[in-house]
């Protein structure tokens, strides 16, 4: 009996022992659960909830008045602004993190749910491309893993004369080493001048789309530097990333008007992007100094090229002998896309939840860094008498109707850096109408709370277990109990 007493009750103490520890393995089991949940909530789910609210506009076509025919196709096109991906020289790893995952998810929850057709982002893509560079010293003597990277010979004198320098953002290049961005070489001069070819890296992972869908941009001052920043080889070096002046066709545009050219015919040019319906003219407006430099002057010179063949191309019945017989270009009117606005005083009249701060609202804006100067902005709208125009820059939302009732709408920041609120632009496109909604994405400050929230409870649950503090639950329940008994 003794001894049987003595293996009870070491069995009991052994039952003892094993029940805190199950205890701390549920606990621990609870916390993994509860902050599992939380990211999953304010990492992924968050932006499918708040984009899954935002739908196309519905605009008005021929067959909805009771019209006959075909009814006019309606493209669907998202508008986003300033996404100011970070460079080497100001960029925080963290900050990048941050910023940059909240782009992506935001973007590719957009592409799944909404489904556009065409994506415009309207300038200061980058935040560091006035400054990077995507040129590599190759040295005297390259070694044979550089040489290898240059199959079709992109590599060009260095300005020194004494080596070559190579574009590691060069299509060949990138398609034969596509790992040269990310590799550990041991140049130094590898390491230090391929920040462009990071930034545009780390671009095409966030916003990458399905070969249906359209990307294009158009630059910004942070893109290619202020005028006195800008020279030929960022605007090239940019056109050569997004390719501005590429033929295309756009799925739904290509069966508008009986007798209108082939789908194959779509026009493009430097800064427009046309198809038989529709016309978008893409404006470098830093370009738009108005000094006579060879870049403005350049610029100036194909935005009269274009309004001459849209002029030519609302003279559908009587075509003036000057107009010759080339291709004829849609008769709508064309939506102008650009990065600085038109020519305000300041964002006084601008309205909603996303417009300028109070203190930012009233601050005059200055000509050719804020928005662009008044002259300018007279010839974009007398030369291509635009039906709408969408802006960047400021990141802030405005709307403003110009002369002859043309609505300019400035886009806000995609991204948390520069807004607690970022949003972008949906709009549906006809050759006659259009209309716009605006779809914004989660705030962070609603990201941030639910963090700090879920870290309080978190604490509390750790104490709650150590017995430091009591149970909310037992002391609200003696509470009430010592309630009713008195």
């Amino acid at each position: 009996m003794a001894a049987g007493d003595m293996a009870s009750t070491r069995l009991g103490a052994g039952r003892q022992h094993l029940r805190p520890l199950k205890r701390r393995g549920l606990v621990l089991l609870r916390l993994t659960a509860i902050v599992f949940a939380v990211l999953l909530f304010c990492e992924f789910l968050i932006y499918y909830l708040v984009i899954f609210r935002c739908s196309w506009p519905a605009v008005k076509t021929p067959a909805d008045a009771g019209g006959l025919g075909t009814p006019e196709p309606v493209l669907r096109v998202m508008f986003l602004a300033d996404s100011h991906l970070l460079g080497a020289v100001r960029g925080h790893w963290l900050d990048k993190l941050r910023r940059e995952w909240q782009m992506e998810r935001a973007f590719q929850t957009a592409l799944w749910l909404l489904q556009p057709e065409v994506v415009f982002i309207l300038g200061d893509i980058f935040d560091e491309g006035k400054w990077s560079s995507s040129q590599v010293s190759l040295g005297p003597n390259p070694p044979s893993s550089l040489r290898e990277c240059d199959p079709a010979g992109a590599a060009g004198p260095h300005p020194g004369g004494t080596h070559s320098v190579l574009d590691v953002s060069a299509e060949p290049v990138l398609r034969t080493c596509p790992d040269l961005r990310a590799s550990s070489l041991s140049l130094g001069s590898v390491r230090g001048r391929q920040a462009w070819a990071d930034d545009v890296g780390r671009f095409w992972k966030i916003f990458r789309h399905p070969p249906h869908v359209q990307l294009r941009a158009v630059a910004g001052n942070h893109d290619i530097g202020f005028h006195y920043q800008m020279n030929t080889y960022k605007i090239k070096r940019f056109e050569k990333v997004f390719n501005p002046e590429r033929l295309f066709s756009w799925k739904g545009i290509n069966f508008c008007v009986p007798g209108t050219q082939s789908p194959a015919d779509c026009t493009g040019g430097p800064w427009l992007i046309s198809c038989p319906c529709l016309s978008f003219v893409m404006v470098n407006s830093v370009a738009l100094e108005g000094d006579g430099c060879d870049i403005c002057s350049g610029a100036e010179a194909e935005l009269l090229e274009i309004s001459h063949r849209l002029n030519c191309s609302r003279e559908q019945e009587h075509r003036p002998q000057e107009c010759g017989d080339g291709q004829r270009l849609p008769a709508s009117a064309p939506i102008l896309l650009q990065h600085f606005p038109l020519y305000r005083r300041n964002d006084a009249n601008c309205s909603g939840e996303d417009a300028a701060p109070p203190d930012e609202k009233y601050t005059p804006f200055k000509e050719r860094y804020d928005a662009l100067s008044q002259e300018a902005s007279r010839k974009l709208l007398w030369w291509l008498r635009p039906r709408l125009v969408l802006s960047g820059h400021t990141h802030s939302a405005c709307e403003v109707l110009h002369g002859a009732g043309v609505l300019e709408v400035s886009v806000p920041s995609f991204s948390w850096r520069n807004r607690n609120n970022p949003s972008f632009i949906l709009g549906s496109v006809t050759p006659t109408e259009y209309a716009l909604a605006k779809c914004y994405l989660p705030c962070e400050d609603t990201v941030l709370t639910t963090y700090c929230t879920a870290a309080g409870g978190l604490v509390l649950l750790t104490l709650v277990h150590a017995g430091l503090v009591a149970s909310p639950f037992h002391f609200g329940w003696n509470m009430l109990r010592k309630f009713k008994t008195t």
